[in-house]
């Protein structure tokens, strides 16, 4: 019996790594090429659909991302603005399964509900404030969750759980996210349901969400607008 312990913890550290979305590392680094045009016969290695870079031919620039340094453009009908670095942006975070992200509101500014499918995403307000919620799986009654973050507050979206930020002051607010996925992928309810190619029969969006056809078409007719 004493061994117990022991043997449940090995399984719990087993399952933990059954269940990682991202690959284990099997080398140092696995930089994504930036020019697909490129020779292929120096790159030999092919990693969840990234060639990796002889790592010979590496140089600090490939650990470099400059693209968060400027605001994003919040002039659009969401007045937010998301600026990835997700591996498609940033070759060097290939295989290291995290990645960042710099959100942009104007005063009312709104990042609207949708989902990472294949990351957990960690919140920091850097200036301004914002009303944050998530809301759980049907399984605990979509139940929402929801707090008011100032200035260096923190807040977690658990993977894959619908969620969103809204500036809700008169200000500019800026915040950062880190997410556990080197892409975790994003799904904006509102544009996947009534903006998807080609549109889902409205008899299952009338039958879904319990309305007339009317609105069904209204809200397809929409203009559904992409921060990222």
């Amino acid at each position: 019996m004493k061994f117990l312990p022991i043997s449940f913890l090995i399984l719990a550290l087993a399952a933990a790594t059954a269940l990682a979305y991202d690959p284990d590392p099997l080398q140092d680094i696995c930089l994504t090429m930036r020019n697909y045009n490129m020779d292929f016969s120096s790159y030999a290695v092919f990693v969840n659909g990234k060639f990796c870079k002889d790592p010979k031919q590496t140089t600090a620039d490939d650990f470099l991302f400059m693209g968060l340094r400027k605001p994003g453009n919040t002039s659009n009908p969401l007045g937010s603005q998301v600026t990835q670095a997700f591996v498609d942006q940033f070759p060097g975070l290939n295989t290291l399964g995290i990645s960042m992200a710099r959100i942009d509101f104007a005063p009312g500014g709104l990042n609207p509900p949708h989902t990472h499918p294949r990351g957990t995403e960690l919140l920091v307000v850097v200036e301004g404030t914002l009303l944050v919620g998530f809301v759980m799986s049907n399984q605990l009654n979509n139940t929402l969750f929801t707090k008011v973050l100032y200035k260096g507050d923190v807040f977690v979206f658990p993977i894959g759980l619908i969620h969103f930020q809204l500036n809700i002051g008169n200000t500019y607010t800026l915040a950062f996210s880190g997410l556990s996925s080197q892409n975790s992928g994003v799904i904006t309810i509102a544009k996947a349901v009534f903006g998807a190619t080609p549109p889902i029969s409205p008899e299952v969006l009338t039958k879904a969400f319990q309305v007339d056809k009317k609105v069904v078409d209204y809200l397809e007719a929409q203009f559904w607008y992409d921060n990222n």
